[in-house]
Parts: structure tokens; sequence; C-alpha cells
């Protein structure tokens, strides 16, 4: 064969290849869920259709998604812009544009990640966008917030502002911390100048300890008393022994002895270690909340992970807010408040990217403070759930809690406006907002 024919061949072939390459780029969607970047400035006609919103099917406002069908927070957007398009029809356009399928509607509405929801008036002007998972909640608190009204029945959530029954139990019978019932054998005192705190256990000690502001804790720990398991009567926190053990739960459990033999001798049928006051300090704050700080037990806490390591947040609401704490994206896996049923949630600059199930909403626990403010009820007071049933029925036995359903992007945004000197005084006493 002559050499030009040969040219000619390996030519054709690689202009062949070339083709099937970029066919295959055109029609494989890209694994870091993103679209082709948008088209240039230029001037020219092309350009200029790309930056403009395209026309929209009625003068309604128009809710566009655009994302993928194997992205998991499109798949999670999914349900909730069906429910936005049966709930408002006729008084606003929700639209779904498939990416993958059409990159070239990504390149048209310059979307850089996916899924990316665009807000529209009913004259096809942006008003604006998000990155993400857009709970359906607060896709309709952003239209609120646009000035756009569309007349809907959208649920406000459960709101209880006064307690549906009151508590009766005497004060001397509710722990200050965690408003839990007190076991008389495990009750634990802090003497103030004023009044007195009485609390369920050590634990709920080193949760109250770690809570305050500036302490000193060998100057706080001689204001403690514990009561001895064995006699019922209380004694120094500091010279007692305690005999530290571990329930079906893997919680500690915290037994006081005035006399370490009486401590020897309920270990014969209570298996644990029996420790000191110093040692059972250090054991208990060892574990602390990665935003506020406070002492928790893991198994009672929300994992949090943060760049490659993980920590805890002693409640849903504060595992939200590591991610304002250290300025990074987080994945938070929280139990639902009822059932157990694990709930996950990850961030992305500071809003919600993904929220499994797509139905989890919030409770925040609230009180009036003493100049008839709504002020935070405290870390026990607060919860996620997998949906408003769970939520409602969590409450049916909380008569007298207080508070309101908000959703938990709504969670993270409240904690992202925290500023750094707010997220100091997190959660300590006299402090918590």
């Amino acid at each position: 064969m002559k050499t030009p024919a040969k040219i000619l061949i390996v030519t054709a072939l690689v202009v062949v290849v070339a083709g099937a390459i970029a066919l295959k780029k055109t029609n494989t969607p890209a694994a870091t869920n993103t679209v082709p970047p948008a088209v240039a400035t230029t001037g020219s006609a092309e350009a200029s259709a790309a930056k403009e919103t395209p026309p929209i099917k009625a003068a309604l406002p128009t809710l566009l998604d655009l994302g993928a069908d194997k992205c998991i927070p499109c798949k999670m957007m999914a349900p909730v812009l069906e429910e936005l398009k049966k709930e408002y029809a006729g008084r606003l356009n929700v639209e779904f544009i498939d990416v993958w399928q059409n990159p070239d509607a990504g390149q048209q509405y310059r979307v850089e990640m996916i899924p990316t929801q665009i807000f529209h008036d009913a004259q096809g002007k942006e008003l604006f966008r998000h990155v993400g998972f857009f709970g359906k909640e607060d896709i309709l608190a952003k239209w609120k917030d646009l000035g756009v009204d569309l007349k809907g029945k959208a649920s406000s959530g459960i709101v209880r502002e006064t307690p549906v029954a009151a508590d009766t139990r005497p004060r001397d019978k509710i722990c200050f911390m965690c408003d839990g019932d007190i076991n008389p054998k495990t009750m634990v005192v802090v003497k103030g100048k004023a009044e007195q705190r009485l609390l369920c256990s050590p634990h709920c000690y080193f949760i109250y300890l770690s809570s305050l502001v500036g302490a000193d804790p060998k100057t706080e720990e001689a204001k403690v008393s514990v009561t001895d398991w064995a006699t019922g009567s209380l004694i120094p926190a500091i010279t007692a022994s305690y005999l530290y053990g571990m329930d079906s739960k893997g919680r500690p459990t915290i037994k006081a002895f005035a006399e370490k033999e009486a401590a020897v001798k309920e270990q014969q049928t209570s298996p644990g270690n029996i420790i000191d006051w110093e040692l059972l300090r250090s054991k208990e704050l060892s574990t602390r909340c990665a935003f506020c700080d406070r002492a928790v037990y893991p198994e009672d806490a929300c994992v949090v992970k943060f760049g490659t390591t993980h920590g805890y947040g002693c409640c849903t609401h504060c595992s939200m807010g590591v991610a304002a704490r250290l300025k990074q994206d987080i994945e938070v896996e929280a139990k639902d408040g009822l059932t157990g049923e694990l709930i996950r949630v990850k961030t992305l600059d500071g809003q919600i990217a993904s929220l499994e199930p797509p139905t989890a909403i919030a409770w925040f626990g609230q009180k009036k403070n003493a100049e008839g403010q709504w002020v935070s009820a405290g870390c026990f007071k607060q919860g996620f759930f997998v949906n408003e049933a769970n939520l409602q029925k969590w409450l049916d036995a909380r008569p007298a809690m207080t508070g309101r359903e908000i959703s938990i992007a709504q969670v993270l945004a409240d904690k992202m406006k925290l500023s750094p000197e707010q997220i100091a005084k997190a959660c300590k006493l006299g402090e918590c907002k």
C-alpha cells in the first residue's frame, strides 16, 4: 500500500475514534454531579440567550429544579416537587429538567452543581437560586421572603405556646438540667448563694459544670454533695468512692458511697470498677459536644463528621451548629426522638445539601424568659423526627412541652447566623437564647 493511502486511512480512523469519544462524553453524566461550564460572554446572540431566563408556561411564579435522575439529593427533591405541583396547581409552576439528559439546559441556566432550584416571578425574572436539597417548608418560606404570595394552605407546622397540661411534679423531684425525675439514691446537690440546685445524677452534674462560663472545677466541686447509695445520706462528692458500671445500652452507671467497703460490697452484685472523684471527673468530661463543649455520652449524642474525623453533638440542634463553629461542611447522623430511626443530614456551604428521609423535621423547644421573650428551652428539649406524626406522638407524651416545629434547614440557618462570640456562649447557663 502506498504511503499517501496509509495516511488517509489512519486519518479517517482518528476522526472516527475522536467522534465516538465525544459522543460518549456527551451521553455520560459527570461523576461529580456537575454540568458543562456556562457559555462565555461574547456579545453574540447565542451567549445572550444563555444568560436570559427562558419563557415560562404561564403568568405564574415558577420553581425550576435542575437535577438528574441518579443524583441522590436530586432524587430526594422529587417528592417535594410533586407535593408542590399538586398543592399549588394553578398558582405555581413547578418544573424539572434533567441536565444529564439535557446538558444544554445546564449551560443555558448557568448551573454549576445539582440540584439547583431557580425561583422566577410571574414575568419570568429570576429572583433567587439555591444549590442542594431544599425542603418544602423552606421553599415556601423563601417565596414568602421574596414577596410572592402563593395563597396556599401550607402547613405552619405544630406550634405549642402554652402547655397542654401543667407539670405537677414537686420542684425538688425534677432535675435542674434534664427535667427528668430524680432518683433519691443518685441525687446530687449543688449549693449556691441563694438556692441549691438538685440534679438527678453525677452525669447531669458534669453537664451542669461544663455549662458554666469560666468555671473553676476545684471551686465548684467544693459545693457538690452526692447521695450515698447505701444510706441515702448526702456526702461530699470529692471524698466519695464511686462504683462505675455500664447499663444495657452502654451508658455508664454511677453509684456513690461514703465508705469504699460499701462500694466493694455492692460490686459483688453490680459489676463495675471502683474509682475516686478525680478519675470520675476525667471520664465524665472526656467527651464534649463539638458545638457547645458540654459533657456528653456518645450513646446519647448525634455523630458529626467533618473533614476526615468526627465528633459529637449533645443534641440535634447543637450537631448542626458544628458547621457554624468549625466553618466546615458536615455530615450528621441523628436519631428520631420517638423511634430512634436514623436521620442523615449533609451540609454544603452552610446550607442543607441532602436530608434523609426528606420528610424529616425538627422540634425547637422554647420557653418564655422573665421579659416574656421566647428563648431556647435547652438541649434536652430539642429533637429531630422522620415526620410530623412522630413528633406529635412525642409531644403527646410531654404535655408540658412548649415550642414549635421548624425545618432542619432552619435549624442550620439559625446556627449559621451566630457570631463567634455567640457561639462561645452557646448552651451556657444564662446565655442560651
